[in-house]
């Protein structure tokens, strides 16, 4: 994937639940780009804490974006279930098997959604918070996956779109990290949505989800501040 900017459209959109990770992904795209430049595209797809969809408009607002769509595709449920996407379901993971809160396709419908959103736009940039460094095992959160998937989209629409990772290599201290130097460390920490629970902020802390996320604070700040 190119890395130049040079004599194309400057605006990104950003695959944005309102979450940890997307978010610090969005306050970055901001302070390279500018509100103006940046869009967000959320989506509704029956998750078990579908308050991030209401979260992630209030972040959106409170950042200044205007372009923030939010796409119901809550048909996943007609397909497939899992822990996330059905409530009743405890989360678990047993052995080296995939978390059963994996949503199989997830990320490849929403890169290409958020890449026809981008082309609507003039736009060629798309942003996604996905890492396989410290990530729940999903298969769809690793660099080959979003590389072979950005060629695929560049054949299917004729397209020069750039999938940009920014949080790809690194742990969730160093994602912290980010936030803090952006400036917006209790911003993130207060506003997002991490949990599994639907629960803001520090959430319920006993998930998965807020195990990694509080595990990764604490280590940033004993280790880098």
């Amino acid at each position: 994937m190119a890395s130049s900017t040079h004599s194309h459209p400057t605006g990104a959109v950003v695959v944005f639940s309102g979450g940890q990770d997307s978010t610090t992904c969005l306050l970055q795209a901001i302070a390279e780009r500018g509100p103006e430049q940046v869009a967000c595209i959320t989506f509704a797809y029956g998750q078990r804490h579908s308050l991030e969809v209401s979260v992630a408009g209030r972040i959106a607002n409170l950042l200044g974006v205007r372009n923030h769509r939010i796409v119901k595709t809550d048909w996943f449920n007609a397909v497939t279930t899992n822990a996330l996407l059905d409530p009743q379901t405890p989360i678990s993971r047993e052995g080296d098997s995939l978390p059963n809160t994996f949503v199989a396709g997830r990320n490849a419908f929403f890169l290409l959604a958020a890449a026809v959103y981008a082309r609507t736009l003039g736009w060629r940039d798309i942003v996604t918070g996905v890492c396989e460094t410290d990530y729940s095992g999903y298969p769809d959160c690793r660099a080959a996956f979003v590389e072979s998937m950005n060629q695929s989209i560049n054949l299917a629409m004729d397209g020069n779109f750039r999938i940009l990772t920014p949080l790809m290599h690194l742990n969730k201290a160093q994602t912290w990290a980010l936030a803090d130097r952006l400036g917006k460390l209790d911003f993130v920490r207060r506003e997002t949505l991490t949990c599994y629970e639907g629960i803001p902020g520090d959430g319920c802390g006993k998930c998965p989800a807020c195990l990694l996320r509080a595990k990764g604070l604490k280590e940033y700040e004993q280790t880098y501040r």
